[in-house]
């Protein structure tokens, strides 16, 4: 009983971490989506610190009213931030810009948001795992994966080979 409770509490495990390396790396790198760590309050209740966004790029054209964006505070600079758009308008050479604001906050941000600026439309959200993101770097995550594939590897190979050990005894056990 021991054993096979021993089985079933790896296997939990195992399938917990393929299932978080999943929605942090294989999912959004397959889907050319980035995900990114909610730092701050802005975005209470919804988005809480420690919430991890995975956005997908999408062009200035589908982004709307409600849409929650990540864009670059500044054009061309690292900094981001992940807000709901308020408003749409247009340059008067014809480009959109974008109004938002956060969630908690009791008024739109100041700058407009250009479509060079933006990196993405929130696709989808997991509470509490930016913590984890933000611990690993991305050549750390990427190691976790390299690590749960091959512990999955092995034990697969250990569990059909005990299977078919244990089938050469059961005929060696039966030939009188």
């Amino acid at each position: 009983m021991a054993g096979w409770l021993g089985r079933v509490a790896a296997w939990l495990v195992i399938l917990g971490v393929c299932a978080v390396l999943s929605v942090t790396v294989l999912i959004p790198r397959l889907a050319g989506a980035t995900p990114y760590t909610v730092l701050t309050s802005s975005m209470t209740p919804d988005l809480p610190p420690g919430t991890l966004v995975v956005v997908r790029p999408q062009p200035a054209s589908e982004i709307g009213l409600g849409d929650i964006i990540t864009f670059q505070l500044e054009s061309g600079k690292a900094p981001v931030a992940t807000h709901r758009v308020v408003a749409v308008s247009n340059t008067p050479d014809g480009e959109p810009i974008f109004r938002t604001q956060g969630d908690a906050n009791d008024a739109p941000d100041q700058a407009w948001v250009r479509p060079v600026q933006i990196k993405g439309r929130a696709w989808y959200v997991v509470p509490y795992l930016g913590h984890l993101n933000n611990l690993l770097t991305g050549r750390q995550r990427q190691m976790g994966v390299y690590l749960v594939a091959g512990a999955l590897s092995a034990y697969a190979a250990y569990m059909f080979a005990s299977a078919l050990l244990g089938r050469s005894r059961r005929k060696e056990e039966l030939v009188p």
